[in-house]
């Protein structure tokens, strides 16, 4: 960790001349030659060290795109299935399915089924049973390779007796394999020629949300994650597509939350433990603090990076022996805050100055001491991180409060702020 002195002569930038902080480190060094590194992807997080740049340029990210619904999908519920609604389609990276998100007239308004057509509207298999109902259709995501699709469900709260007979629609075989050509202007004027597929049976259901987990032609469905009593809320794939990077928390904690935002007129903002879950269903914990960040991925792969307050840990997503490790910035926050004002404060004074009156500039302070976290307007947690290059990791600070009325949000002093992370340097033998 930084000596403290140190931090007090630094403003903008400052340098971890050790590595960052974590638990076990071995007291000797070894007199064994240590193996060079060759990609970051080789590097445990307990052996990156970092530089902190406050407010440097937003970074660039590839912000979700709201999608319009699939005119020959939305075609066909218009014709052949009049008793089900159609909320919105979710396309494959590769454009060679689509992901029909949508409930039955008698379904709650928070739940939701999933069926795969090709993009010229013939349906290919339902995902879901009559069992299950799909939660947080909004964290719906493809893998990257556009091999499987990660969804949230539970057990449906009521379960229709009378399945809704639909108008016989055209069916593709599920290994058919002509839809890789998507043209965007398919006429959207389904012909009737056989019955709706069957939804699938016999699928393991909680009475909380969990993560499941098909191919990209609806099949092989399977839980990928079976704590019943935890409610899994956010996730999202590894860039190589093996894994997931998770928010869950407790039934109990949910509900905790839920009251303490309707007695404030705010919206429920969830607090969730991280995890990292593979394809084969293994789940690994990764801290048992509650965070409302969401994880990223490193660009390799190789690590998950999240954030807690003013702190910010990373951990490697694999191996035998995975470490954490963690960036405590509160000091650096409150340093770089305290520029921020005073430069804000001095672009203020110079536009409102009168041009006849002239101003005396204010003295700067020496920097004896951490400024107060109270008198400082652009001192705000971490509430967003972002991971753009092996080496470049992006935290946000804001103040932010979510209300009901999402008219009545508030989203102030959002400043961007970089670590710039390498490896430690190989030790020198008997140091």
């Amino acid at each position: 960790m930084l000596n403290s002195n140190r931090i007090l002569r630094q403003i903008v930038i400052v340098t971890a001349a050790a590595g960052l902080l974590a638990s076990g480190c071995s007291s000797g060094v070894s007199n064994n030659a240590v193996p060079k590194v060759t990609a970051m992807r080789d590097v445990p997080a307990v052996r990156l060290n970092y530089r902190y740049e406050a407010d440097v340029p937003a970074p660039t990210l590839n912000a979700a795109v709201a999608e319009d619904r699939n005119p020959a999908v939305q075609a066909d519920f218009d014709t052949n299935r009049p008793q089900e609604m159609l909320e919105r389609t979710l396309t494959s990276p590769d454009k060679k399915r689509v992901l029909a998100i949508y409930r039955q007239v008698a379904d709650l308004s928070s739940e939701f089924r999933l069926d795969v057509y090709t993009p010229e509207g013939k349906p290919l298999r339902k995902v879901t049973s009559d069992t299950m109902a799909v939660h947080f259709p909004d964290t719906i995501v493809w893998s990257p390779d556009s091999s499987a699709v990660a969804f949230v469900a539970m057990l449906r709260a009521t379960v229709s007796l009378t399945p809704v007979t639909a108008t016989p629609s055209p069916i593709t075989p599920a290994t058919d394999t002509g839809a890789a050509e998507t043209n965007t202007n398919v006429e959207a004027v389904p012909t009737p020629a056989a019955p709706t597929p069957a939804a699938p049976t016999g699928i393991l259901t909680f009475r909380t949300e969990q993560i499941y987990m098909c191919n990209a032609d609806g099949g092989a469905l399977k839980a990928l994650t079976q704590n019943e009593g935890l409610i899994y809320f956010y996730y999202v794939w590894s860039p190589d597509s093996s894994m997931l990077a998770a928010l869950a928390t407790t039934a109990r904690e949910w509900r905790y939350l839920e009251v303490i935002a309707e007695s404030k007129g705010e919206a429920m903002v969830p607090l969730g433990r991280p995890r990292v879950i593979e394809k084969n269903g293994r789940e690994r914990r990764l801290d048992d603090n509650l965070t409302a960040v969401q994880p990223v991925w490193s660009p390799d792969s190789a690590k998950i990076a999240d954030a807690f307050e003013t702190q910010i840990r990373i951990y490697d997503a694999n191996g035998t022996t995975p470490t954490q490790a963690a960036i405590p910035l509160k000091n650096q926050l409150l340093l770089s805050a305290q520029s921020y004002d005073r430069e804000q404060s001095r672009i203020a004074a110079n536009s409102t100055a009168d041009g006849n009156t002239s101003t005396a500039p204010t003295p700067e302070q020496p920097m004896t001491t951490l400024p107060d976290e109270k008198l400082l307007v652009s001192y705000n947690p971490i509430v967003e991180v972002a991971w753009t290059a092996d080496e470049l990791l992006y935290a946000k600070t804001a103040y932010l409060k979510r209300m009901k009325n999402a008219a009545d949000n508030v989203t102030s002093y959002s400043r961007w702020h970089r670590l710039v992370l390498s490896p430690q340097a190989a030790a020198a033998p008997g140091k």
